[in-house]
């Protein structure tokens, strides 16, 4: 669910949501990391002024993972 939401989210801020990819892996019990791709040119809108954006994002992924108990990391990678 929760790479799902991000997905969403991501693809709903960027320019080009269809080079918008993420992966999950599983880092050990009740925690996941997700790496977040975009395209570059999206690396600023993803990220945003001062990282207020990129904290936005794992507040809100964060927020559904404790529906759950489960602890997300997320990674916004460089493709």
């Amino acid at each position: 669910m929760m790479k799902e939401i991000l997905t969403y989210l991501a693809k709903s801020l960027v320019k080009h949501p269809d080079d918008v990819q993420v992966v999950e892996k599983k880092v050990s019990e009740g925690v996941v990391e997700l790496a977040l791709s975009v395209n570059q040119e999206d690396m600023g809108r993803v990220i945003g002024r001062n990282g207020k954006t990129a904290r936005a994002l794992r507040q809100l992924v964060s927020a559904r993972g404790a529906v759950d108990n489960i602890k997300t990391q997320v990674e916004i990678v460089d493709n």
